[in-house]
């Protein structure tokens, strides 16, 4: 099976995990419970992990400015505990879907897709996969849109951390992998935004540059020489390769069904968030 159907899925399922961290109802589900501006993200999205210290979510986030996250992480967990805010996303969740999809939440196709998306999550084994970990150890839902959500959810997170081990063995750090990733002309997300969305400092920002370019990955213009692009091909490679277990578990035409049938409520909610 070609590793690149792992890429492939993750493509059309992420915007069904991806609309919480833009949906209005999740910022104010968070605050709420008093977690405010962008701690919700990190609160909400580590939350799972249980109460954890900012180190283990600058660890498994991976490109954020340590500073940032230890800006919201652990006050966030004195304001809201981690499992108050595990529902607290979970129901901004719900709402939003009901809002975005409509009678589609009550579908055979839901159903479907909600099954065949658990069994591909629960193929994933733990084993250096920590957020994966966390997410799985959740309780299921018991209503198929959320079901899905959740095994969703967990998949992207399956990926990201096998994502964050092929970096560290190519010895990119934080900062240095949103560089490459934002001088890849083929990224939709430019380097000015990638640095001030992880919040990176310029003096910083351009030590992690002047470190690739010595690597030769970098040129003067901040693009790509065929060095880095050869090493970005081999991270995002090795990424795919590290993110087909769950594929392999329900075989290419399986999965090309669920893509099929996640699809469209992919596309809506890219479209209303």
């Amino acid at each position: 099976m070609d590793p690149v159907l792992a890429r492939k899925m993750w493509r059309t399922l992420e915007p069904y995990h991806g609309f919480i961290y833009f949906s209005p109802l999740a910022t104010e589900a968070y605050a709420a419970l008093g977690v405010t501006g962008r701690a919700g993200y990190f609160a909400s999205r580590a939350a799972a992990m249980g109460p954890v210290p900012a180190e283990v979510v600058i660890a498994t986030f991976y490109n954020f400015h340590p500073a940032i996250v230890r800006a919201a992480i652990p006050a966030a967990w004195d304001r809201a505990a981690p499992a108050a805010l595990v529902e607290a996303r979970l129901q901004a969740v719900d709402a939003t879907l009901r809002d975005a999809l409509g009678d589609a939440i009550g579908s055979d196709e839901m159903q479907a897709a909600a099954t065949t998306a658990r069994r591909a999550a629960e193929a994933c084994t733990p084993e250096g996969r920590p957020l994966f970990a966390a997410h799985a150890a959740l309780p299921w839902a018991d209503e198929p849109h959320l079901v899905l959500w959740q095994a969703v959810t967990q998949l992207r997170e399956f990926r990201g951390d096998g994502h964050i081990a092929a970096l560290v063995l190519e010895g990119l750090d934080g900062c240095e992998a949103l560089v490459t990733h934002g001088a890849d002309a083929e990224s939709p997300v430019g380097l000015g935004i990638l640095q001030d969305t992880r919040a990176w400092p310029d003096d910083e920002w351009d030590a992690a540059r002047a470190r690739l370019r010595e690597r030769g990955w970098l040129d003067a213009d901040d693009a790509l020489t065929a060095e880095g692009e050869e090493a970005r091909t081999r991270i995002e490679d090795r990424t795919d390769q590290l993110a087909m277990a769950p594929w392999i578990a329900l075989g290419e035409d399986e999965a090309d069904r669920l893509r099929a049938t996640v699809r469209p409520w992919s596309r809506a909610l890219a479209r209303g968030i």
